[in-house]
């Protein structure tokens, strides 16, 4: 298998030394970017499988790079910040991002984080080739399109990132089903042990988020349970 690309972003040269250093003695490639402007123009020119965004960079800052890519592209996000309230963490997610690391951070959890979300990448698109698994999966004005990646209301394009896509088809592979949280976490992040309720929330926030902009309602909550699919009518 080819070397993996990271894009790291961090206004700081002894952060993105360190991030790597670790990154590369863990066998991917690693390429860096200083400022908000210089990680979109390298970002269009390498694009890479993954990008290591730090949030607090003058001028141009994580969240409005994490905003920008988002337009034309789902590349999973890892944001870093030096601050570690629940809500940053939370609108950092709901942004887009699909994890958060604070600082200061062991480089070795970091790397795991990183791999974590590229394995959770691959099992989407492993789910999406599967001869197994249907090509198309349709429930009332609902539709995924498992070999192009992609997700329709009613006709209308709903865009998705990979963590997104692989929650929402764990609810369309059973709809009407309950899901807990911790059962989301093991059918959308099988192989990641690091996901809180909080952040399944976040993401399924941003999904119906994503849908009600096509005038759609389809996860329904059950208090003290967790999420199910709804009729999608």
């Amino acid at each position: 298998m080819a070397e993996e690309t990271v894009l790291v972003v961090d206004d700081d040269s002894n952060i993105r030394q360190v991030v790597r250093f670790a990154l590369e003695k863990a066998g991917f490639s690693v390429i860096e970017a200083r400022d908000g402007g210089e990680a979109l123009a390298m970002f269009e020119r390498s694009r890479p499988e993954l990008v290591v965004l730090d949030i607090m960079m003058p001028e141009l800052d994580g969240t409005e790079v994490c905003r920008t890519l988002r337009r034309t592209s789902q590349v999973p996000i890892v944001f870093l910040s030096s601050r570690d309230d629940e809500v940053d963490r939370i609108v950092g997610l709901e942004l887009g991002g699909d994890d958060y690391v604070t600082k200061p951070f062991s480089p070795r959890e970091l790397v795991a984080r990183i791999r974590a979300v590229l394995r959770r990448t691959r099992s989407v698109v492993e789910a999406t080739t599967s001869g197994t698994a249907s090509k198309v999966l349709v429930h009332g004005k609902l539709s995924m399109d498992m070999d192009r990646y992609e997700v329709f209301w009613d006709g209308a394009p709903v865009v998705l990132t990979v963590t997104e896509f692989g929650l929402l088809r764990t609810l369309m592979g059973h709809p009407g089903k309950v899901f807990s949280r911790d059962a989301l976490m093991d059918g959308a992040y099988s192989y990641d042990n690091i996901v809180t309720d909080r952040t399944i929330d976040s993401h399924v926030r941003r999904v119906r988020s994503k849908l009600a902009q096509q005038g759609g309602e389809a996860i329904e909550t059950v208090h003290g349970v967790g999420y199910r699919l709804g009729t999608c009518q």
